[in-house]
């Protein structure tokens, strides 16, 4: 049976942490509690619950590391209705690192209290069972695409079936773009020489959510790299990066998952790791935290890490061609929180969509605030997801066509505000107009 009461470490000092990996001192102690984090917390400004803001759930944190808290519920809580959207280290005049401290406490949850019951089913089946094996998410995938294709989804969409699920998994229903035939790990050739100049090698890095869904940016962003001068390599033997493992608190998991990964592309040779989806870029930059006490493959996380390129930021990084192809549209940009705060990536993904002739850019207020999706927290938390994602549509401007931003979850999220809304509105990748601008260029040739 689970620990739940604080027992004595060998250091001496009472704790509620009872497992390894455990929110480290050096993180936590360095809050001063200034407020700062206030006004920028999405749950905190919906609630005005000191406990739901970032220097709260600091404090609850530190709390139970010292042994004043047993790792309760009053502490659960707060770490899990976290969004992990970081938007408070952005503002943090101490550096508290927030995000790792929330997926460390989470680790211990997933230790003391482990999900029970068909919540714990689902979670191991998929979070276990089927996203660290490349195979099984080619047959879900698979299977996604028969209920697409095979008349199932009509038949479900007008018998009223669906209508057995809560709403929010509805709405998710009603957006799944379709299915490609192929997943882009499959579609693509394994080594895409480069166009013109060389200017390095890159690994794309497919990841599981966007192979799955949006096969069609994963090839987009092979062609743009390669269209940039980059030789561009798909490691078959890649599997998912992990981060919907560490925002679950199964460390272990995310661990076995990352040493494949590190390994796999350290045998690439490949100079950068490319990636599409914020969230992912996030956890493969995050690599070393994983591995602090594991001093091999900490050091070649380290090693992996330096090599991690959102698509944006690596064609700003080594230079890109601007596309001469004319692209007629008037656009808003969402900054994905792991883009904009935890990898401070913000200019480049504006710089690469003016670059595109004909493109108008209007900014959005409030860009950075996050859209409520967040790994899967739309669906582990709806309520507050839903009330995230209305805000954000209300901040769209008046006069876009679409909304562009890098991040599959984000995508997800805001067509679903699309078709609660009935809005004309697309929801598109970066990378998708960047790759339409040069296709058209080719087509004038």
């Amino acid at each position: 049976m689970a620990k739940t009461e604080p027992e004595l470490l060998s250091a001496g000092r009472q704790t509620a942490f009872l497992w390894p990996d455990p929110p480290e001192e050096d993180k936590y102690s360095v809050c001063v509690h200034c407020g700062f984090c206030l006004e920028v917390c999405p749950t905190y400004q919906e609630w005005k619950d000191e406990n739901h803001s970032p220097r709260g759930r600091v404090f609850l944190i530190k709390e139970a590391a010292e042994g004043k808290l047993p790792l309760d519920a009053s502490v659960i809580d707060s770490v899990f209705t976290c969004l992990d959207c970081r938007a408070c280290e952005t503002v943090c005049p101490s550096g508290v690192q927030v995000g790792a401290l929330i997926e460390e406490a989470r680790g211990q949850v997933h230790h003391a209290q482990p999900k029970t019951g068909m919540k714990g089913a689902i979670e191991r089946f998929f979070l276990r069972g089927v996203f660290p094996h490349p195979k099984r998410l080619k047959t879900l995938r698979g299977l996604m695409r028969f209920y697409q294709k095979s008349g199932l989804r009509t038949a479900a969409r007008k018998t009223g079936a669906l209508r057995v699920l809560p709403k929010h998994l509805r709405e998710m229903e009603a957006v799944i773009p379709d299915i490609q035939p192929k997943a882009a790990i499959d579609a693509l050739p394994e080594r895409m020489p480069a166009q013109g100049q060389k200017k390095g090698t890159a690994a794309l890095f497919t990841g599981c959510v966007m192979d799955v869904f949006f096969s069609d940016v994963n090839c987009a962003t092979a062609r743009v790299a390669n269209r940039n001068g980059l030789e561009v390599l798909v490691p078959r033997d890649q599997i998912c990066c992990g981060a919907l493992q560490v925002h679950a608190g199964d460390r272990e998991q995310a661990r076995a998952m990352a040493r494949h990964n590190i390994d796999v592309f350290e045998r690439s040779g490949a100079d950068y790791v490319i990636i599409n989806a914020a969230g992912c870029g996030a956890a493969l930059k995050e690599y070393p935290e994983l591995f602090k006490d594991d001093p091999v493959y900490h050091e070649k996380a380290v090693a992996f890490s330096k090599r991690v390129r959102d698509i944006s930021e690596l064609l700003v990084e080594v230079g890109y061609d601007p596309p001469r192809g004319k692209v007629e549209r008037t656009v808003t940009y969402h900054d994905a929180c792991h883009l904009c705060h935890a990898q401070k990536i913000r200019s480049q993904p504006r710089e690469l969509l003016r670059s595109i002739p004909g493109l108008r850019v209007i900014e959005m207020p409030d860009s950075e605030r996050c859209c409520g999706s967040a790994g899967i927290y739309n669906l582990t938390h709806p309520e507050m997801a839903g009330t995230l994602l209305e805000r954000k549509m209300d901040d769209i401007p008046a006069g876009v066509d679409a909304v562009v931003m890098g991040n599959p979850g984000c995508m997800m999220q805001i067509r679903a505000g699309v078709h609660r809304r009935q809005a004309d509105l697309d929801v598109l990748h970066t990378v998708e107009l960047l790759d339409l601008a040069y296709q058209k260029e080719e087509n004038r040739r």
